[in-house]
């Protein structure tokens, strides 16, 4: 079965880095495209970056562009979320979650994507 596994968070001070980490397994991981989502206390899961199943498309909500960035590694089932120049609106529980690639079209609605991590903390503090 589908399995995702998200590491790397943690606790960092606004203007700081962090990477997080989703390990894939249970399916053909270069078949899927993933997403990252986050979700703050008392709002509802929102987008934050996809790529394409072979790395070459990518997205980004308007929050993050130049901020974060998406990354994969095919070989290690291995999916990653750079960030840089944290704030402290980037709080909250960050998710990894996969989806076929039917199309290059890479979905912003977490309802497209069948299968989720259980989500790691990150708090920035200011």
């Amino acid at each position: 079965q589908v399995q995702l596994g998200e590491s790397g968070g943690g606790l960092v001070q606004a203007g700081g880095s962090l990477k997080l980490s989703c390990a894939a397994s249970g399916y053909t991981f270069s078949n899927y495209h993933m997403g990252w989502f986050r979700q703050a206390p008392g709002k509802e899961r929102e987008f934050v970056a996809g790529i394409s199943s072979g790395g070459v498309y990518t997205s980004y909500a308007d929050s993050v562009k130049g901020r974060f960035t998406i990354s994969r590694d095919n070989a290690r089932n291995t999916v990653y979320l750079q960030m840089n120049s944290l704030k402290p609106e980037d709080t909250g529980v960050y998710y990894c979650a996969t989806r076929p690639s039917y199309s290059r079209q890479i979905e912003k609605a977490s309802y497209k994507y069948p299968y989720w991590g259980q989500g790691t903390q990150v708090t920035v503090s200011s």
